[in-house]
């Protein structure tokens, strides 16, 4: 068999693959033999029917299936070994006088190949890494929304200053229907809150959207909003009082702190923030890198510059699915698709520059640190190595969790590599502030 390669391009090239006879025929025949051998045909006995009829009944479909077998198999062969980087697969050429009735055929396969390209993480961006900090107010609002949430209720019949309402914003027109508790001190406007005054269960207070709240994404949590309609949202909404209640704050003394941390391991109001900040910390810790993660990819997609074989891979979307597409879905779909397209090639190149690698080790103390995390959340705060190996090894049996728990370690050798190549720089802000820079505002 004699397989050859024309490049058209950097980017694009055909394979022709030339069978002979030699190729298929002993194949062919066996096949045909052990048809001969089970055939069963009307008037002939098990085993006794003719070759040539049953050449006639079978050769041609039995010749083409062989012919496919041997075709593939070397195409696949030929791929491997000259190590090409191919986009998509093989597209067959059609050939519209092909002759199934020679002896030797000649076929052409369209590639796509992958572009050549580098990627620099030390090139000079505008990226920034934020260190998110939860400052006093933050501190200060969370031990009085600790107070409230283990403080007592009391039900009231009007509303005054302090007190929380509980009720439900709606405006049919913009399918607004949402229930919630709120405190008075959440509107911007004091005016807004003096509305609410005197009021009973059961009355309705109507409120304007705009300006209602100091920042326009809070719409989003009291009235459930997309954020895509949040900024000017200029419409009328009723809240109407489903219930009225104060609340006599808990006291902050040790039988409180030893109800949230346990026993003895905090012993002070200083005590207690330091525990929230370093909880919301490690929290706003996984916003900002996977914020810095999204800015890199967008960066990574603007400078890394590549051709792809366009025509080809419109070609090969019209044949990959379950249904052909026409070409102007093709069109549609390559549009949709092309961005995801390029950073999978760069996020290779970047593996591939980096040699980053997955072992099995790194899968297993991943999934180990995985496991204790989720026992703690529990009370298992100290589970022997024993209980935990056991855990990983039935998580590991199952195909579908290493692949999710080998994409998030792969994810995390990224950000790491991000890290310590890209030359962002550090931004230290609130979380309040951390919200309008990540929404561009």
């Amino acid at each position: 068999m004699n397989i050859t390669r024309n490049n058209v391009d950097a980017l694009n090239a055909v394979v022709t693959v030339e069978v002979s006879k030699a190729d298929y025929a002993p194949q062919v025949d066996k096949v045909l033999k052990n048809y001969s051998k089970n055939a069963s045909v009307p008037g002939f006995r098990k085993g006794a029917v003719p070759m040539s009829l049953i050449q006639k009944q079978y050769g041609k479909a039995v010749l083409l299936e062989e012919v496919n077998k041997v075709l593939q198999e070397n195409l696949n062969n030929y791929l491997a070994s000259e190590k090409l980087d191919i986009l998509g697969n093989p597209l067959p050429k059609i050939n519209e006088d092909f002759n199934w009735d020679a002896d030797d055929y000649s076929f052409e396969f369209e590639l796509g190949l992958a572009p050549e390209f580098t990627v620099d993480l030390e090139a000079k961006n505008k990226i920034t890494y934020y260190k998110i900090t939860a400052d006093d107010k933050m501190l200060d609002d969370q031990v009085k929304r600790i107070q409230k949430q283990y403080g007592k209720l009391i039900s009231k019949d009007t509303v005054e200053e302090g007190f929380d309402v509980t009720g439900t914003f709606t405006n049919e027109e913009n399918g607004i229907n949402n229930t919630v508790t709120i405190s008075l001190d959440i509107f911007k406007d004091k005016k807004t809150a003096k509305k609410f005054i005197g009021k009973k269960v059961g009355d309705v207070v109507t409120l304007k959207t705009k300006g209602l709240f100091d920042d326009d994404h809070k719409l989003m949590d009291y009235l459930k909003v997309s954020h895509d309609n949040v900024h000017g949202l200029d419409i009328e909404v009723d809240f109407k009082i489903e219930e009225i209640n104060a609340t006599e704050l808990a006291e902050l003394n040790q039988e409180l702190f030893d109800k949230l941390f346990g026993e003895g391991n905090v012993t002070s109001v200083e005590q207690v923030k330091e525990k929230i900040k370093e909880d919301a910390e490690k929290q706003f810790a996984s916003q900002a890198d996977q914020k810095f993660i999204n800015d890199v990819t967008t960066s990574l997609l603007e400078n890394t510059k590549f051709d792809l074989p366009a025509a080809f891979l419109k070609k090969w979307i019209q044949t990959v699915g379950e249904t052909p597409l026409t070409a102007e879905q093709a069109e549609e779909e390559y549009a949709r698709s092309e961005n995801g397209l390029r950073y999978q090639l760069i996020e290779g190149k970047v593996m591939a520059q980096n040699n980053l690698q997955i072992t099995f080790d790194d899968l297993k103390a991943y999934t180990a640190d995985v496991i204790k995390k989720q026992m703690a959340q529990f009370g298992q705060m100290n589970p022997t190595d024993e209980d935990v190996d056991g855990i990983v090894a039935r998580v590991l049996s199952n195909q579908e969790e290493v692949k999710r728990l080998s994409e998030q370690v792969m994810n995390e050798k990224m950000l790491n590599l991000f890290k310590e190549k890209v030359k962002a720089k550090t931004k230290e802000v609130s979380y309040e502030q951390f919200i309008k820079e990540m929404y561009g505002e």
